[in-house]
């Protein structure tokens, strides 16, 4: 029988997802922690409650994901949290609370399918050319190194001091070389879906990551006029225009 786990930080378990109880399954339920990790079995199919916590739910499914551990993820979740969830939670699958047995059945059953026809990449695989290197959790862009894992970022072998939500900000940023996204888009993938602060905190951050980096690499993040900021890798240079970091001053005033 399919082993499944319950993250959940309810006192009642079988209310985060009712159908489940009516199934023939035994769940092991764990608290919605990083600590619950090492408690999962290595093969089990995790349900995740994200109904009240959507921003503590995603940033344990990326512990999970940067870890290395395999385990399929179904997002448990409330109609409205359909708005935030993306490929970048690293889940299976997601289902409402208000699933109906025959669904989550079905749900299981093709995760678990899904999980043993995942192939296996070959070590030798080759990856697209680019100047962004990821090895090891680590990410190496010219002279900048971010540590996914040790949540530490370097420039020239140096350390850089940053608080909490700029690594995460840079991080996110690195992870997706050339794409620009909205204030919004980085309010929500940052800051979390509960965050109810104003988009002005992304300019602010961003002036101060800036900054971190030093005039010779604050060209690092670009300005897309009226849209956004990105990531761009060292030797990109035509996108470093003096307007662009204008208009970040501008804003971030």
């Amino acid at each position: 029988m399919t082993d499944l786990t319950l993250m959940t930080s309810v006192s009642d378990p079988s209310s985060v997802l009712p159908s489940l109880a009516l199934l023939s399954y035994r769940i092991r339920v764990l608290p919605v922690d990083a600590a619950s990790m090492i408690k999962m079995p290595e093969h089990t199919i995790l349900f995740m409650d994200a109904r009240d916590d959507m921003a503590t739910a995603k940033t344990l499914c990326s512990l999970i994901r940067t870890s290395g551990l395999r385990t399929p993820i179904i997002l448990v979740i409330n109609e409205g949290g359909f708005t935030v969830v993306n490929t970048q939670w690293g889940i299976s699958d997601v289902i409402v609370s208000s699933a109906s047995p025959a669904e989550v059945e079905g749900r299981i059953r093709l995760v678990a399918e899904r999980d043993v026809m995942q192939p296996t990449i070959p070590d030798n695989t080759a990856l697209p050319e680019s100047n962004m290197q990821a090895t090891n959790e680590r990410i190496h862009s010219g002279d900048l190194m971010v540590d996914l894992e040790g949540y530490t970022a370097t420039l020239c072998g140096k350390p850089i001091d940053l608080a909490y939500k700029e690594f995460e900000l840079l991080k996110y940023l690195v992870q997706h070389p050339g794409r620009v996204f909205t204030r919004t888009q980085l309010l929500q993938e940052v800051w979390g879906y509960d965050y109810y602060g104003g988009t002005r905190t992304v300019d602010v951050h961003i002036r101060r990551l800036r900054a971190k980096l030093g005039s010779e690499y604050e060209q690092l993040i670009g300005t897309v006029r009226n849209v956004g900021y990105r990531f761009n890798e060292q030797s990109d240079e035509e996108d470093n225009s003096s307007s662009d970091h204008n208009e970040d001053e501008n804003n971030t005033k």
